[in-house]
Protein backbone atom coordinates (compact mmCIF):
# COMPACT_ATOMS: atom_id res chain seq x y z
CA UNK A 1 0.00 0.00 0.00
CA UNK A 2 2.81 2.38 0.76
CA UNK A 3 3.96 2.59 -3.00
CA UNK A 4 0.47 4.03 -4.14
CA UNK A 5 0.92 7.04 -2.42
CA UNK A 6 3.23 7.92 -5.06
CA UNK A 7 0.89 7.34 -7.70
CA UNK A 8 -1.44 9.92 -6.27
CA UNK A 9 -1.75 13.76 -8.27
CA UNK A 10 -1.11 15.09 -4.70
CA UNK A 11 2.17 14.03 -3.84
CA UNK A 12 3.66 14.68 -7.34
CA UNK A 13 2.76 18.03 -7.18
CA UNK A 14 3.80 18.75 -3.57
CA UNK A 15 6.76 17.20 -4.94
CA UNK A 16 7.56 19.36 -7.94
CA UNK A 17 7.15 22.47 -5.57
CA UNK A 18 9.76 20.95 -3.58
CA UNK A 19 12.08 20.38 -6.48
CA UNK A 20 11.66 23.99 -7.89
CA UNK A 21 12.00 25.57 -4.76
CA UNK A 22 15.35 23.61 -3.76
CA UNK A 23 16.87 24.31 -7.36
CA UNK A 24 15.78 28.05 -7.11
CA UNK A 25 17.64 27.92 -3.43
CA UNK A 26 20.47 27.09 -4.51
CA UNK A 27 20.83 28.59 -7.26
CA UNK A 28 20.42 32.02 -5.68
CA UNK A 29 22.96 30.75 -3.29
CA UNK A 30 25.35 29.52 -6.17
CA UNK A 31 24.71 33.66 -7.14
CA UNK A 32 25.71 35.18 -4.09
CA UNK A 33 28.31 33.02 -3.30
CA UNK A 34 30.06 34.03 -6.41
CA UNK A 35 29.63 37.87 -6.40
CA UNK A 36 30.07 38.67 -9.66
CA UNK A 37 27.51 40.14 -12.38
CA UNK A 38 25.01 38.39 -13.98
CA UNK A 39 26.97 38.31 -17.52
CA UNK A 40 30.07 37.39 -15.45
CA UNK A 41 28.17 33.62 -14.08
CA UNK A 42 29.14 30.74 -15.18
CA UNK A 43 25.98 29.38 -15.42
CA UNK A 44 26.74 25.51 -16.55
CA UNK A 45 27.50 25.74 -12.79
CA UNK A 46 24.81 27.08 -11.28
CA UNK A 47 22.50 24.85 -13.27
CA UNK A 48 24.33 21.92 -12.44
CA UNK A 49 24.15 22.28 -8.63
CA UNK A 50 20.46 23.58 -9.28
CA UNK A 51 19.77 19.97 -10.82
CA UNK A 52 21.23 18.17 -8.42
CA UNK A 53 19.55 20.25 -5.48
CA UNK A 54 16.33 19.25 -7.27
CA UNK A 55 17.27 15.43 -7.61
CA UNK A 56 18.14 15.15 -3.77
CA UNK A 57 14.70 16.75 -3.12
CA UNK A 58 13.03 14.53 -5.36
CA UNK A 59 14.75 11.24 -3.85
CA UNK A 60 13.91 12.82 -0.25
CA UNK A 61 10.45 12.95 -1.13
CA UNK A 62 10.34 9.36 -2.59
CA UNK A 63 11.27 8.72 1.17
CA UNK A 64 9.11 10.39 2.51
CA UNK A 65 6.10 9.67 0.55
CA UNK A 66 6.75 6.02 1.41
CA UNK A 67 6.92 6.51 4.92
CA UNK A 68 4.60 9.21 6.54
CA UNK A 69 1.58 11.05 5.42
CA UNK A 70 0.15 9.72 2.26
CA UNK A 71 -1.07 13.37 0.90
CA UNK A 72 2.24 14.80 0.86
CA UNK A 73 5.68 14.51 0.19
CA UNK A 74 7.22 15.73 2.99
CA UNK A 75 8.10 13.61 6.35
CA UNK A 76 5.75 16.36 8.27
CA UNK A 77 2.34 14.40 9.15
CA UNK A 78 0.40 17.62 9.52
CA UNK A 79 -0.44 20.52 7.03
Amino acid sequence: MGNRRLLTGAFWGDAAERMIRAAAASALGMLGADQVGILDVAWSGIGSVAAMAAVASLLASIVAGTTTDPETAGFSTTR
